[in-house]
């Protein structure tokens, strides 16, 4: 990851904002689960945004400057049901103590780092999901505006979060959920 923000660095003579939008999930329950499946899910969930921050981070320190996304997940903050997937659930949590931690270290030196837990989005990550009508009942019927998100509803948020309008904001975790965890 360090060359790769290098590369960037030296092509564009900067970084300014980094979104870290990774995120793999399987639905196995905890008893059943692979040691490999498990490590592959904190890899990518977790390892990944820390490589990505760590690396983009240092140019932005340096420059005194940048603004860094996550995209946890509503899963970091809640257990989600019926689908069983205690490691998903695990790696979104950590994203979102991660990105409040690197805003602890890192606020006082000009980089902000927030985070984004959106609710289900109609993805191709979701779609076995949106396919399993007893699943997507359940979805539906715990998220109190009866619908999953877009992408573009998630994207808007990220750009505020990059954006000058939320100067103030770094440690944040934006739930973008339509009210699912409110219960």
């Amino acid at each position: 990851m360090t060359e790769a923000a290098d590369r960037v660095v030296n092509k564009y003579g900067g970084v300014d904002i980094l979104v870290c939008n990774a995120g793999v999930a399987f639905n196995s329950p905890a008893e059943e689960m692979s040691d490999e499946e498990w490590l592959k899910v904190i890899d990518i969930n977790l390892n990944g945004v820390f490589w990505c921050c760590r690396a983009f981070g240092r140019h932005m320190l340096q420059a005194g400057k940048g603004s860094i996304i996550n995209i946890g997940s509503m899963s970091g903050i809640i257990s989600n049901k019926p689908q069983p997937q205690c490691h998903y659930n695990a790696s979104k949590a950590a994203v979102h103590l991660l990105t409040k931690s690197l805003a602890a270290e890192w606020g006082g030196r000009g980089v902000r780092v927030n985070a984004v837990a959106p609710t289900y989005i109609e993805t191709a990550m979701t779609r076995r999901g949106m396919d399993n009508p007893e699943w997507l009942s359940t979805w539906l019927e715990m998220t109190p505006m009866h619908r999953v998100g877009q992408p573009p509803e998630i994207a808007s948020v990220v750009l505020f979060l990059a954006s000058d309008a939320s100067s103030l904001m770094t440690g944040s975790v934006v739930v973008a959920d339509g009210g699912y965890t409110c219960w």
